[in-house]
């Protein structure tokens, strides 16, 4: 059986990852610090002998060192990556990454993915937020005018893409994941409470869209091209988007524990402000 370190295996694609992995026949040790966003829902996978969770901060390069001998067998081929490429920004992150390949050899390949979805995401972020109000009888927040794009990928998805690229990727190649679905926040609302409504979830009087003002430097539209990913490797997302929102709302409402495990003032406090 292979091991794999997963870092930051507690949070949204981190969770999402290490169960597709371990439901892959791997031994999947997470090295994750457990902050504030971090998943602390149990679950069957989370149990499971062939899952290890190590409490840490990958900064922390001793520790580090002292797990990857310990946990794995090694040799003078292996090459030790350092962690300073995941304190950059993620401005930065690829640059510093091609870096450590160029100049250390370190076999690696980027992935730069679309905004996901699917269980197990903190609900500050944008979807569970909307499903949560809706669960609690909360307005409905949209920064400016509603009409901000991003492109969607359900986290199953993403997480087939980077077993391909684990398994197919090219040494210090990039490559795009993404799905071509593209919704503005104002549709991806409306399309959340249809659904709510075509499954018979209470829609209460105070659950309302409500625009608020958009955050200082935000982004109008994120949209990605994946076709290097698609013809060189053979990968594309086969999850729709109106049947990936659909199981994902059913999730939030068969897992109302995990929005209850987690404090509100970690989350409904609103971030990206100006001082």
């Amino acid at each position: 059986m292979k091991k794999v370190i997963v870092t930051g295996g507690s949070g949204f694609i981190g969770t999402n990852l290490v169960n597709f992995l371990i439901k892959k026949r791997f031994f999947v040790i997470n090295l994750d610090k457990l902050t504030y966003s971090s998943n602390k829902y149990k679950n069957e996978i989370r149990n499971n002998r062939n899952y290890k969770l190590i409490k840490t901060d990958i900064i922390n390069k001793n520790k580090l060192i002292k797990i990857i001998k310990k946990k794995f067998r090694s040799n003078e081929n292996h090459r030790y990556a350092p962690s300073s490429p995941y304190s950059a920004s993620k401005a930065s992150a690829d640059h510093l990454v091609k870096s450590y390949i160029r100049t250390y050899k370190l076999n690696a390949v980027i992935s730069n993915c679309c905004n996901n979805y699917g269980p197990f995401q903190f609900p500050e972020k944008l979807i569970p937020k909307m499903i949560s109000n809706i669960f609690n009888n909360k307005d409905l927040p949209i920064y400016a005018n509603g009409k901000n794009s991003r492109e969607w990928i359900h986290v199953r998805d993403h997480c087939e893409a980077l077993f391909t690229l684990y398994l197919k990727g090219k040494n210090g190649e990039s490559y795009n994941v993404g799905s071509g679905t593209n919704l503005s926040n104002i549709n991806l609302v409306k399309k959340i409470l249809k659904i709510c409504k075509s499954m018979k979830i209470d829609i209460g009087n105070k659950t309302k869209i409500k625009f608020v003002k958009d955050r200082p430097g935000h982004d109008f539209r994120y949209a990605l091209d994946n076709k290097k990913i698609f013809k060189q490797l053979k990968w594309r997302s086969k999850i729709s988007f109106d049947k990936g929102l659909t199981e994902t709302i059913l999730w939030y409402f068969q897992n109302k524990k995990f929005l209850n495990t987690i404090a509100k003032k970690s989350y409904e406090k609103r971030l990206g402000l100006q001082l």
